[in-house]
């Protein structure tokens, strides 16, 4: 049986790309406590001295992972909106863009939400600070005369619950419901409430 190799040398900043997106599939599909970094070097083709000059520790490996993918997800979501013809067209935009990332990035959606993540502090200070992003690009595009600024954060804290919860419960159900179609249901949900919007 032929073992990890390092023959095929990668530069440094393409080894810990492919070394995170490794992670990933594997702490997406095991969870943090049933990965090692013996299965994230083995699935990676490199040997552990390798994976350890990249990553201090499989904590600091899930750390990073955090971050890696939760930048993902914000940049998908934003260059979604931005693109947007309007703001019906940018709610649903931004629906879609996470719905669709959702869709393509199961493990990933798994490691920022789910209940490993959320058990320990400085992985759910992670996940929040990617939730609380979203949530201030969300509230920059709710445009309602006379609503505080601190009132369109909390609007946009319930909209990101609402993608997110959805998402929890699309996975686990057999729906034959695509990202596109998702988004412009809830889309159309979150519309006709924003919509409604009165400052008071």
């Amino acid at each position: 049986m032929v073992g990890p190799s390092t023959s095929s040398r990668l530069p440094a900043a393409e080894r810990r790309r492919q070394l995170l997106d490794v992670a990933l599939e594997q702490f997406g599909s095991k969870g943090f406590h049933h990965t090692s970094m013996n299965d994230v070097a083995e699935a990676a083709g490199v040997t552990k001295p390798v994976l350890y000059q990249h990553f201090s520790s499989k904590r600091s490996l899930y750390l990073e992972l955090l971050r890696e993918v939760g930048q993902r997800l914000r940049d998908q979501v934003a260059k979604a909106t931005v693109e947007a013809d309007g703001p019906r067209q940018q709610v649903e935009a931004g629906f879609g863009a996470y719905f669709t990332w959702v869709a393509g990035n199961r493990g990933g959606f798994e490691i920022l939400f789910a209940g490993e993540t959320r058990r320990d502090i400085e992985f759910v200070r992670e996940a929040m600070a990617v939730e609380t992003q979203i949530a201030d690009a969300i509230a920059s595009l709710i445009v309602v005369d006379g609503l505080s600024e601190e009132r369109r954060r909390l609007l946009a804290y319930g909209i990101v619950g609402i993608a997110e919860t959805t998402c929890r419960h699309w996975m686990v159900s057999d729906l034959d419901l695509g990202a596109k179609q998702l988004a412009a249901q809830v889309s159309e949900l979150a519309w006709a409430g924003l919509r409604g919007l009165r400052p008071g």
